[in-house]
């Protein structure tokens, strides 16, 4: 990565950061209890949001409030300091990167969830697109992917490309995403040819708006590792919500948006 990038990347993680610790105000700040701040990445927005309905039921006195975006921004904030409680990554290498730094509660982390990668298209496409391959006609002129830098989705993809042959010639048609929500929207509104998300974001999808084509085999597995962060103000609180997302009544959330343990 250039060092333009790289500068382009940290001020980005740092705007980010500046917006959701300006927008962290708790309403529930003056009542009893505790607030965690849980970050976790796009693709886990539905089954998550869900969860945190039978997390607080359990435990009344722990308030859940969500940061949900690219792995690799989130990852960043906490970097710099943002006040996190718990970090959900959708790949390893992010939450590596923070174990590294000794920013993460080792003892903490586990993996609990796996995922894939699908190829999707707009529901009233002409174009014969049925696989990867299919993408190199001149008829697909965009495709969107997460950005690989931030958004794992998007590594996942890029390394398949690579690994089948197509990505030299397909990064010219590229469409870099945020998250893999927003490569979900560009192909919900047909402002793109194809794009690749995550099967469970492709389960999420506005009926009647896409089609999904194939499923990419990864060469990275997809797994979803959970910890809490070391600077957490909160640990007890966040490790009761990682113990949470970890049990058979979390996995059971987790399973019924697609997800696998």
């Amino acid at each position: 990565m250039t060092s333009n990038n790289k500068l382009i990347l940290a001020i980005a993680a740092i705007l980010a950061l500046v917006v959701f610790v300006s927008g962290c105000t708790d309403i529930n700040a003056g009542e009893e209890g505790t607030t965690i701040t849980v970050s976790a990445a796009a693709s886990l927005t539905e089954a998550f949001t869900e969860l945190e309905t039978a997390f607080e039921y359990e435990n009344p006195d722990i308030d859940v409030n969500y940061n949900f975006a690219g792995s690799g921004t989130l990852r960043m904030q906490i970097e710099g300091g943002a006040p996190i409680d718990v970090f959900a990554s959708a790949s390893q290498s992010h939450m590596n990167i923070l174990s590294n730094q000794s920013l993460i509660v080792e003892e903490s982390r586990k993996d609990f969830a796996s995922n894939s990668v699908v190829l999707i298209t707009p529901v009233d496409s002409e174009l014969n697109i049925t696989g990867a391959e299919n993408l190199l006609s001149d008829d697909v002129e965009t495709i969107s992917i997460g950005n690989p830098e931030t958004a794992p989705v998007g590594k996942y993809t890029v390394e398949a490309l690579e690994e089948a042959g197509l990505w030299d010639e397909l990064q010219s048609k590229t469409l870099l995403a945020d998250d893999v929500k927003q490569v979900l929207v560009y192909v919900e509104r047909g402002e793109v040819d194809a794009g690749f998300v995550y099967s469970t974001d492709a389960a999420t999808a506005d009926e009647g708006t896409i089609e999904v084509k194939a499923t990419i085999p990864t060469v990275t597995p997809i797994s979803y590792p959970i910890a809490v962060v070391d600077s957490s103000e909160h640990q007890d609180e966040a490790q009761t919500f990682v113990d949470f997302v970890t049990s058979e009544e979390g996995m059971a959330i987790l399973k019924s948006y697609g997800f696998t343990a």
